[in-house]
């Protein structure tokens, strides 16, 4: 199965073909153009790397947020017009859930967190290990409400996401077993949503 996995929920965008087991190709930029400029032409330069046909996709996937009201409406209606004009399945996938898959393999407790500005983030957390298991709905609350839940816990947390900086700033010296994720896993990705 070939899934192609669409990211517009943040600044930068991101596309991907995954198949049931391995990224195939990914294509991400953050050069400032809108996600309207950016999205097809990553699509199909991501196909050609693929080596693989639109007509060989058996599934679209699409962050479905939170995050950029815009971004999201974009990347959203990408998604389905390709997916109806192939009559193919368009399945929607947390932006938040998507963040979590870059830490399969990690011990502790997963804090996916966006920047929602105003001291605010968008945030999920999760008990990590081999199958995430998710612990809260995604949610929009203050960076000082996400760290007097986060003193709850007593494993290792570790911050994903465009926000992960800024709340380990904010948090600095409240949590001792706060870290932040590898800057390679921090950043939303097109093949996490299609792995998901």
């Amino acid at each position: 199965m070939n899934i192609m996995a669409f990211d517009s929920s943040a600044k930068v965008a991101s596309v991907a073909v995954c198949s049931e087991t391995e990224i195939l190709a990914e294509f991400s930029t953050n050069t400032g153009l809108t996600h309207s400029q950016t999205l097809l032409p990553m699509a199909e330069q991501v196909l050609a790397c693929a080596n693989i046909s639109m007509e060989q996709i058996d599934a679209f996937a699409v962050a479905s947020g939170p995050g950029s009201f815009t971004g999201l409406r974009i990347g959203i209606s990408a998604v389905k017009g390709m997916a109806q004009v192939l009559d193919k399945p368009c399945i929607g996938v947390s932006t938040l859930e998507g963040l979590i898959q870059n830490l399969q393999g990690f011990d502790g407790i997963g804090c996916a967190v966006m920047d929602a500005r105003c001291n605010q983030v968008y945030n999920c957390l999760y008990s990590l290990g081999e199958q995430p298991k998710r612990l809260c709905d995604d949610r929009a609350l203050t960076i000082a409400e996400l760290t007097e839940e986060l003193k709850t816990y007593h494993q290792k947390i570790i911050l994903v996401g465009d926000g992960a900086d800024l709340c380990y700033n904010k948090m600095d010296g409240q949590l001792e077993q706060l870290v932040l994720a590898p800057i390679a896993l921090r950043k939303q990705r097109a093949s996490s949503i299609g792995l998901c």
